[in-house]
This record gives structure tokens, C-alpha cells and sequence, in this order.
């Protein structure tokens, strides 16, 4: 896994929009205005949000992940050597979150998730 296949799954999400809000070459995916994964310019993994604190550290503690620096406990970092398919479910997982967070008009406003 390699930052440009993280990049091309989370660019076919529906409505998924990058950004380098911080400069320096950050990619950042967010859903309607709000984050759902980060890549930082140390380019060793991708930082995604998972439904709460518990879950995080599940996957800590499972090696699936780390505490994603300078994020919410809440939030891993995945290294790009990561199985692909649990990359793949923790990158939609992550979205998924995100997006049914927005507010009803604001998801209503995006493409349908398919």
C-alpha cells in the first residue's frame, strides 16, 4: 500500500474532497467540510476516525494501528503496510462515520453513497 492507493480508494468515495488545509503537503480527505482520513508529510501511514476512544485503542492494542499523532484519541494511524482490506473497510468505515455525522440537509446535498 502506498500513499497514492490510499489517495485513489478515498478519491472514489462519493463527494470525498481533498485538501492541504496545513500546507507542506498534507493530504487531507474530508466529507462535506470535515476530515475522514489524513496523510502527514512523514508519508508512514494514513490517520483515520473511528467511532470512539474504545475503538481506537482496540486496534492499538490489536497492532492494527497507532495513536494518531496530533488528533482526537478517537483517531489511528494505519502504516501503509497494512493488510489492504482492513485499509480499505478502515478508510470507508471512516467516511461512513463522518458523512452520517453531517447534518441531514448537508447530506442530502451529496451523492449517494453506493
Amino acid at each position: 500500500m502506498s500513499r497514492d492507493h490510499v489517495n485513489s480508494i478515498c478519491r472514489d468515495l462519493p463527494g470525498a474532497e481533498w485538501s492541504d488545509p496545513w500546507g507542506g503537503g498534507h493530504d487531507a480527505w474530508k466529507i462535506g467540510d470535515k476530515m475522514f482520513a489524513c496523510i502527514g508529510i512523514k508519508n508512514d501511514g494514513v490517520s483515520v476516525k473511528t467511532p470512539d476512544i474504545e475503538t481506537a485503542q482496540m486496534l492499538i492494542d490489536a497492532g492494527v494501528g497507532v495513536k494518531a499523532p496530533y488528533f482526537h484519541r478517537s483517531w489511528v494511524r494505519l502504516p501503509f503496510d497494512a493488510d489492504v482490506e482492513e485499509m480499505r473497510h478502515r478508510l470507508t468505515a471512516s467516511y461512513d462515520l463522518v458523512r452520517a455525522s453531517l447534518t441531514k440537509k448537508a447530506q442530502a446535498a451529496l451523492p449517494p453513497r453506493s
